[in-house]
């Protein structure tokens, strides 16, 4: 699910779209009003956003109603924080090793 997350995240426009669902639900028709691309170009984004996981779908009659989905972030902060996790180790590392040798030359 990662490489979906991040094969959605690369097009400015999801992330656009994220950003207007991050803390309210909305239909279709009121995220395509805030670009300058159809609306069935904007229905593509959410679907791949919603097949990625990051956005959930709400069915109300004729209506979708899109939101954010943050537990769909989950596994991609995961394994970002990986590598995080492993800079600061190896930072961490360096520091006490030159401290062992500032000690060891005096």
């Amino acid at each position: 699910m990662i490489e979906k997350a991040i094969h959605a995240l690369a097009e400015p426009r999801r992330r656009d779209i994220l950003y207007l669902v991050r803390d309210k639900e909305l239909t279709s028709s009121a995220i395509a009003s805030h670009f300058d691309i159809s609306a069935p170009a904007v229905s593509q984004h959410l679907k791949v956003l919603e097949g990625s996981g990051l956005v959930v779908v709400r069915r109300e009659g004729t209506k979708r109603y899109y939101r954010i989905r943050k537990e769909g972030f989950a596994d991609l902060r995961a394994y970002i924080d990986h590598f995080w996790d492993d800079s600061l180790l190896r930072l961490k590392e360096a520091a006490e090793a030159e401290e062992r040798r500032n000690h060891e030359s005096t």
